[in-house]
């Protein structure tokens, strides 16, 4: 299991651009939407010698798009307690994605030790296709300290997206999660908000 992505959250897509330009000093980069569950994203690598192939995602619910039916939208953005910290003290870390090379092995290893970490479910948006473990009530597990999991088709996100200079040197994952990247602006950590 390695780290894949961060997440942050935001109360619309707009401000979480505005957040990363005034945090991270950067302008982030095109994600798209994700239809299946009516969110819509940007997205920065932050990839570096101990974090490969990872990234910053900034997720925002897509107010032009039906939420999904039969279940939550991931990552808790649904709920209510969240949707107001995110109003009331903005954008910022909600939680952290891990890449594992088999998603049904790791499923059927978490269940077998009493995690519920949902059901694989397909996803795509653009070229990118991969499988995810999706929870029907969009619930994170242990709030922030267990991690969704994805496996990745052929393509990854960090083989097109550009380097603006970001590097993730720190993360962790215990008693809340805090990361400290290296960007333009200098070292800068974030912790979680909710």
């Amino acid at each position: 299991m390695e780290l894949d992505h961060l997440v942050v959250g935001a109360a619309s897509l707009a401000e979480g651009v505005s957040w990363c330009e005034q945090v991270l000093g950067v302008t982030p980069d095109a994600g798209g939407a994700h239809v299946l569950m009516g969110t819509h994203n940007r997205l920065l690598n932050i990839s570096a010698p101990g974090q490969p192939r990872c990234y910053l995602e900034i997720i925002a619910v897509d107010p032009a798009a039906p939420g999904p039916e039969g279940r939550a939208r991931w990552f808790d953005l649904d709920q209510p307690s969240l949707q107001q910290a995110l109003r009331e003290r903005g954008p910022g870390l909600i939680h952290w994605v891990a890449r594992v090379p088999n998603l049904d092995a790791t499923l059927a290893h978490w269940r077998s030790e009493g995690l519920d970490p949902g059901t694989a479910v397909e996803a795509s948006r653009g070229a990118l296709r991969w499988r995810i473990a999706l929870r029907d009530d969009g619930l994170r597990l242990r709030r922030e300290g267990v991690p969704v999991l994805i496996e990745w088709g052929d393509a990854h996100p960090t083989e097109t997206l550009p380097d603006r200079g970001l590097r993730l040197f720190d993360f962790n994952a215990h008693d809340g999660l805090t990361a400290r990247l290296a960007t333009p602006l200098g070292d800068v950590e974030l912790a979680s908000i909710a």
